[in-house]
């Protein structure tokens, strides 16, 4: 059995946005082409970014590659059905073919055990698939497929088969690149109308043991893989080639993933991940 919240406090706001969104093409190449006002590293930049967005055009991509499907497990330790459910999709995170991600919820918090990962920008996250999957509440576990389909996390069959099907779909995904380790490129193809976002999510790709000392389960040592840690909007994509700022971040030994998703819990449109 699932846990289902009935009473869902008020949506509360994504994180504040950190981004710096970067010209598109013909604004770098208007800054590489003034050298005498521009110093040497920003020009190294400005090139760099140049190249990256050449590469990425429709012109000179290679045929793609099928990003990974996106599963993202909305969880919580004070959730008595879930460990069965994080199990599961540990198992699923080391699948090469998928990208899996585990987000904590603080809404079972006032059972008596506050999640130790969960937090509100997550919540939202799962508040705002719930909106547009037309869900009457939001629950636990529950599992979203590329932001696009969604079933209970005990159900592992269910599960298996919504990751089958999207591995099979057709995708119009495009490319990105990471370029450094604080910019990515975003290439150009269709986007929905008013554009997408473009989201880091910085995760922990290790196991996480965690013992509650109150609550449904208390003294049961929960295990949790690639745990979310950081959601942040770095930007809006409009189909053409971008490159955008990764903001830094004191956290350590964490994965990052960057996601191009239509707005409001919309379908994940493509996906870039590196350790």
């Amino acid at each position: 059995m699932y846990r289902r919240y009935v009473s869902p406090k008020p949506a509360a706001r994504l994180g504040d946005t950190y981004l710096r969104y970067m010209s598109p093409l013909h604004g770098l190449v208007k800054r590489a082409a003034v050298a005498s006002s521009i110093k040497c590293g920003a020009m190294r930049n400005a090139l760099l970014a140049f190249v990256a967005l050449l590469m990425l055009s429709p012109t000179a991509a290679p045929a793609r590659v099928r990003p990974p499907v996106v599963v993202e497990l909305f969880t919580a330790q004070g959730c008595s059905s879930c460990g069965k459910a994080n199990v599961t999709f540990s198992a699923l995170a080391e699948r090469p073919d998928v990208l899996a991600l585990t987000f904590a919820v603080d809404y079972w918090d006032y059972l008596g055990w506050p999640d130790t990962f969960a937090r509100p920008e997550f919540t939202e996250r799962q508040r705002a698939y719930a909106r547009k999957l037309a869900l009457r509440e939001v629950y636990t576990p529950q599992v979203v497929v590329d932001g696009r389909v969604q079933a209970s996390g005990v159900k592992g069959e269910a599960v298996e088969a919504l990751v089958a099907a999207a591995l099979k779909a057709q995708v119009y995904a495009p490319d990105m690149m990471f370029m450094g380790e604080r910019r990515v490129a975003v290439g150009s193809g269709p986007s929905p109308r008013g554009g997408a976002d473009v989201w880091l999510i910085r995760y922990d790709p290790r196991e996480q043991e965690v013992t509650p000392r109150k609550g449904d389960n208390r003294g049961q040592t929960l295990v949790q893989k690639n745990v979310v840690r950081e959601v942040v909007r770095i930007g809006g994509w409009r189909g053409k080639p971008t490159a955008y700022r990764i903001p830094t971040t004191e956290l350590e030994g964490l994965a990052t993933a960057v996601i191009v998703q239509a707005p409001k819990g919309g379908k994940i449109l493509a996906v870039l991940a590196r350790p």
